[in-house]
């Protein structure tokens, strides 16, 4: 019977500075992986190339060929476009990584990957607030909607 409480005391003592060692480590751990705030200032209607090195510039552009050659299809929206894409790993795979790059210098872009049930088609939705449409029809030029 001593030999258990002095168990159940051991296993207190240590969960409650397990306890206290997380709770004084989590405010700084969740500062690290917080997104930043949001602010009621909005980016302006422009990439900003800066935001990548050349090499990942380089990247972009094979993107930007690989997937304007492998789209099937687009619907314009009202407020931007909808892309559509073979369900592919590797195309999607392609489409998540060009979308990741084109947050980086368009953050004013809102980004819809979906993957339709039953193997149906990869659909990228870009959109965003009053302008965006008008800037990927100008950035994208509307003949290279067509096929």
């Amino acid at each position: 019977m001593k030999t258990l409480l002095i168990a159940a005391m051991a296993v207190t003592v240590t969960g409650a500075f397990t306890f206290l060692w997380v709770s004084a480590r989590k405010p700084a751990l969740a500062r690290q992986y917080d997104p930043p705030a949001r602010t009621n200032r909005e980016s302006p209607l422009a990439c900003d190339i800066s935001a990548f090195s050349t090499e990942r510039r380089k990247r972009k552009e094979e993107l930007n060929e690989t997937l304007r050659s492998s789209r099937t299809g687009v619907r314009e929206l009202p407020d931007g476009f909808e892309f559509e894409f073979p369900s592919d790993p590797s195309t999607f795979q392609d489409v998540a990584e060009w979308a990741g790059m084109e947050r980086l210098c368009c953050p004013f872009f809102d980004f819809d990957l979906r993957l339709e049930r039953e193997g149906g088609p990869l659909r990228l939705r870009l959109t965003g607030r009053e302008g965006v449409k008008q800037f990927i029809e100008a950035e994208f030029r509307p003949e290279r909607f067509s096929r």
